[in-house]
Order: structure tokens, then sequence, then C-alpha cells
């Protein structure tokens, strides 16, 4: 018995090993470069995140409160400003909706004493750097406004899924990277991830990803 014990722990060992190996090819295999981690599922917000910085075209809605009449309605013209009652032209595109609600409270503070205002924005386009791209072999490449908490398998759902020959396990991630100022390509899986239900291929998006999806080439 002694010698059977010892003769089976150099086995175990190479068996782990060989697991081991098997699982980093495993992770290695179908998207090449740098690999990120699944994402966790969780709910996607209807709304943009706090930090969601206003775009040409975005719908707002502006309250002053205990002064109703000064809010309003309205959407962002193209040349990037808003009109709202006694503020004319004012820049909204690239402020956060925080961030316009103060330039808009000290604007009022002229005609109203202490004015407590909130923006919310109802329908966003965003600026490209809150955007999502993705384009190649998808059924209808696109650009989304990013929304919290988005992940790759929102995004796939948003553009109608993959095209008959795309090559989806061969898709990139291109994302910048501020620290390095670069930008970075890793791996995705989007045909296990879709077609095989494989929840580990779905990973969270950062505004401005940018997804590509080449075809086979068979």
């Amino acid at each position: 018995m002694p010698k059977n014990t010892r003769s089976s722990r150099p086995l175990a060992s190479l068996l782990a090993s060989a697991a081991t190996l098997s699982l980093l090819l495993g992770g290695c295999a179908g998207g090449g470069g740098a690999q990120l981690p699944p994402a966790s599922f969780v709910a996607l917000q209807e709304g943009p995140g706090e930090e969601y910085v206003i775009g040409p075209l975005d719908d707002l809605t502006i309250f002053v409160w205990r002064n109703p009449e000064l809010g309003a309605s309205v959407q962002v013209r193209p040349d990037g400003r808003i009109t709202t009652p006694l503020i004319t032209d004012m820049p909204a595109v690239g402020k956060t909706p925080s961030m316009l609600a103060e330039d808009i409270k000290l604007q009022l503070s002229q005609y109203i004493q202490e004015p407590i205002v909130s923006v919310i924005v109802n329908k966003f386009s965003g600026t490209f750097s809150q955007q999502v791209r993705i384009v190649g072999a998808t059924s209808k490449p696109a650009s989304i406004p990013y929304r919290a908490n988005m992940t790759l398998l929102d995004a796939m759902i948003a553009v109608g899924g993959l095209s008959e020959y795309a090559a989806g396990n061969k898709a990139r991630l291109v994302r910048f990277d501020k620290q390095t100022g670069k930008q970075k390509e890793y791996g995705v899986r989007i045909a296990d991830l879709l077609r095989k239900g494989d929840t580990r291929a779905n990973v969270m998006l950062m505004p401005g990803d940018v997804i590509i999806i080449p075809e086979s080439t068979f």
C-alpha cells in the first residue's frame, strides 16, 4: 500500500498540470490577443451613468424646484447648445448633467434666489467617446450609446447579432488605454457567447470601445 501511494503522487501531479495547461490553452483559443475577465450579470440601467457626457441631439428635461415655468424639455442642437426660459444659447455638449445643472443654476441666480436645478437625459446619443461601435460581420453595424454596466451581450443584441459568415470567435475589442495613451486589443469570443451561451465570453464594455468582427475565410 505505501508503494502504491508513492507512485500515485507523481501521476496526480501530472494530471493537475495537464488540466492547468488545458485551461490556459482554452483561454487563448479562438480570440487571440489579451483576454478580458468575464462580466457579472447585472441589470442594464436604462439611462446613462452619472459621468455621461451630453452630446448633440440628446433630449434633456430641466427641472427648477418651485419654479416649473423656468424648466423645459429641450433637445441639444447640432451646434451643442440649448435654450431655456431666461437662458439663451447655453453650451451643453461635453458636460455631464450635473455640470450643466450647475451652469443653469448660475445663470438663473441672476433672476431668482438660490435656484435648485436638476437635469435628466431622456434620450441620449452621446459623443463618440461615449459610444460603443460595432463594425464588420454583424447584422447591422452601428454606433450605440454606452450605458452603465453595458456588456458585450448587450451590444450584440442591439445590432442583431452576427451575420451568417461572421468569424465571431476571431473578433477584436479595441480600447483606448488612458494610462499608456495607446489603443489595446483584446480577443473576444462572440460566437461562443451567442451560439453556445458561454457566459465566460461575456465581458464588460467601456465608453469608446470598438468591436471588430471579421468574416470567415472559407
